[in-house]
């Protein structure tokens, strides 16, 4: 069973979500809150693999929250009202995996929390083009390889270009192991935490072309 906690301080929605998400065979609803920080205080040890995340809540925000729990085994899914590409960046730069705009519709959530637990980026399709702009946008010349080796690279390139870590060990013929561990030394030798950071200093630095 795939185990999700959902935070978003509107009952209603919560209450629905909550209906929507646990009506899929093979998800659990372990959790949920109305704040961000029940959510942290209760997602320390484990208890999910995937939290569903507002941004407007009452006290600590979601952004302080994907801060606090980003960088472990927890993936962090935005499910929020904001449809604005500066709080797309600013969530996936501080941990998120995907930002999604309330009101898609439950197959288009289903498949996300999918994706993202696969070791895949989601955004909001209307706000996609311009995220991906905003990557083009930042391509420098070369520089420092930041001791980054051909293979990894080609992960990278491939990540950046929105491919999972299944994806992208199908293409590499590699197992989906072999990719983590590519992505971790990535993360390592970057000085980041995510693959959208990963994917921007490349990018800045003219290691990578998408």
């Amino acid at each position: 069973m795939i185990r999700i906690f959902i935070c978003e301080d509107d009952v209603r929605f919560r209450r629905l979500l909550v209906k929507i998400v646990g009506a899929v065979a093979d998800f659990d609803v372990v959790g949920q809150a109305s704040t961000g920080e029940e959510a942290c205080a209760r997602l320390g040890s484990g208890e999910a693999d995937l939290l569903l995340l507002d941004l407007e809540l009452p006290g600590m925000s979601g952004m302080e929250v994907i801060e606090q729990l980003a960088g472990g085994d927890l993936e962090l899914l935005v499910l929020t009202t904001f449809a604005d590409e500066t709080r797309v960046f600013e969530a996936v730069q501080r941990g998120a995996a995907g930002y999604l705009v309330k009101g898609i519709a439950p197959a288009k959530l289903e498949f996300a929390i999918r994706e993202v637990l696969a070791g895949g980026s989601v955004i909001e399709t209307r706000l996609a083009r311009r995220f991906w702009n905003y990557f083009a946008s930042v391509q420098g010349t070369r520089e420092v390889d930041y001791g980054l080796t051909d293979e990894e690279l080609k992960v990278l390139t491939l990540v950046g270009r929105g491919l999972s870590n299944p994806e992208a060990a199908r293409v590499l013929h590699a197992s989906r192991r072999t990719i983590k561990s590519h992505l971790e030394r990535i993360y390592r030798k970057l000085g980041v935490t995510g693959r959208v950071d990963a994917t921007v200093k490349a990018l800045q630095a003219g290691l990578i072309e998408l």
